[in-house]
């Protein structure tokens, strides 16, 4: 990612940003409200337009493309809020995520060895779970469209501290087959433990960038916060 801008009608919320991510990496995207952290992962999930080369996806530029391009080339996005489709089964959310018609061992079988809860559900109106229950299923959904990158947009949020260990419990699961994953969370210790590598963003900039494990919790704070 190289120069990224990002608008909303004449107001701009990214500036210049300059990214990038290792096949199988985790990285985590940090930053108080109104960052421009879930603009960028829209920026790169193709609802937000962008310059073609400003967005480069296995050596090809994607900046560009529509969101039902970008999906077919391997990227997915768990969304803040989950978005389900209220009028539609557990099962059928998940159906939906497979229509993009990618190859790769993520099928309902295995989101449901790796959610039991949602085998027993299946047959339930989505929005009729709980919350942490809901997050399963747009996590599941996200991977029955098999991809090799997959943008996780603050799914710890509004949850209760037991479902989110057991959210987070189970990322090993979900990235250790080579996948790359892009994590923004406001919980900087969870970010921490899970990623390889952090950015910070501070009004649509990065003020901050390095390895998870070796960042000092004062000079994120400063980037955070945006102390001088």
């Amino acid at each position: 990612m190289t120069g990224l801008d990002a608008f909303y009608g004449d107001f701009q919320a990214l500036y210049g940003l300059d990214l990038h991510l290792d096949a199988g990496e985790v990285l985590a995207i940090i930053g108080a409200n109104g960052a421009g952290k879930t603009t960028l992962l829209r920026s790169i999930a193709g609802l937000i337009r962008n310059r073609p080369e400003a967005i480069r996806f296995r050596g090809s530029p994607v900046g560009a493309l529509r969101a039902d391009q970008v999906a077919g080339l391997g990227i997915a996005l768990v969304p803040e809020g989950r978005q389900l489709f209220p009028s539609l089964s557990v099962e059928e959310n998940l159906i939906i995520g497979g229509r993009v018609g990618r190859k790769g061992p993520w099928s309902l079988d295995a989101v449901y060895r790796l959610f039991p809860i949602l085998k027993e559900r299946r047959n339930q109106a989505s929005t009729s779970l709980s919350g942490g229950q809901q997050q399963m299923v747009a996590i599941g959904r996200a991977l029955m469209a098999n991809p090799d990158l997959i943008l996780f947009d603050e799914i710890s949020l509004g949850l209760a501290p037991i479902i989110i260990r057991d959210i987070y419990a189970a990322l090993p699961g979900i990235v250790g087959d080579g996948m790359s994953a892009i994590l923004v969370e406001q919980d900087i210790s969870k970010a921490l433990s899970v990623s390889s590598r952090v950015y910070c963003l501070q009004e649509g900039r990065v003020s901050l960038e390095g390895a998870s494990d070796a960042l000092l919790r004062e000079a994120i704070s400063r980037a955070y916060f945006g102390i001088a």
